[in-house]
């Protein structure tokens, strides 16, 4: 007989599925500025499974894909990939992404349970000088566009969900907070 295993995605299950949301505000740097857009997205999450690593840690990970078009041209002009992993023994939610502006990034955070409406929120964050959660860029982006730190805010309820991203970048002699946020509707599971 054979047993199908079951697999704990934890604060992570309520994820999976396909959103879409028009309610994106992007604030991004300019050289004599600022620029905001407004977009829409799709985000697409699906179950992995369970990885053991070292022969100690179970992770349980979801991989994703978020495209984001400007509301103005309908152009895409983010495209993300990645995964969300869930570490039960430990607590800690983590996420990896990669953009294709030679950028990587591993944040991870503590998950304590729903907040006090019954939310799931997820917390994580990373800097360029954190022994554990870091962020790996090319040469050029380094000296030119460089990223260091990311925060990522997301609130799940039921079909909805919600989010807050903060990229600091040292750009154009400046720092500056780029942010985005949004809030999708489950399509499909």
């Amino acid at each position: 007989m054979n047993e199908e295993t079951v697999v704990d995605y934890g604060p992570l299950t309520g994820l999976v599925g396909t959103w879409k949301g028009d309610k994106g505000l992007d604030i991004a740097p300019e050289p004599d500025g600022t620029e905001k857009n407004a977009y829409y997205e799709t985000l697409t999450f699906e179950a992995v499974g369970d990885v053991t690593n070292a022969e100690q840690q179970v992770l349980t990970a979801l991989h994703y894909r978020q495209i984001v078009a400007r509301k103005s041209t309908n152009k895409v002009f983010h495209d993300e990939t990645g995964y969300w992993m869930w570490d039960a023994a430990a607590g800690v939610v983590m996420h990896s992404l990669t953009i294709p502006r030679a950028v990587a990034v591993l944040a991870g955070g503590h998950y304590d349970g729903p907040d006090s409406d019954n939310n799931v929120v997820l917390e994580v964050a990373a800097k360029l000088d954190d022994p554990d959660w870091q962020i790996i860029q090319s040469p050029f982006m380094r000296d030119n566009a460089r990223t260091t730190e990311f925060r990522h805010h997301i609130t799940l309820s039921g079909d909805s969900l919600s989010y807050a991203e903060t990229t600091i970048v040292d750009i154009y002699g400046k720092r500056f907070e780029h942010t985005d946020g949004n809030q999708l509707v489950r399509m499909t599971t």
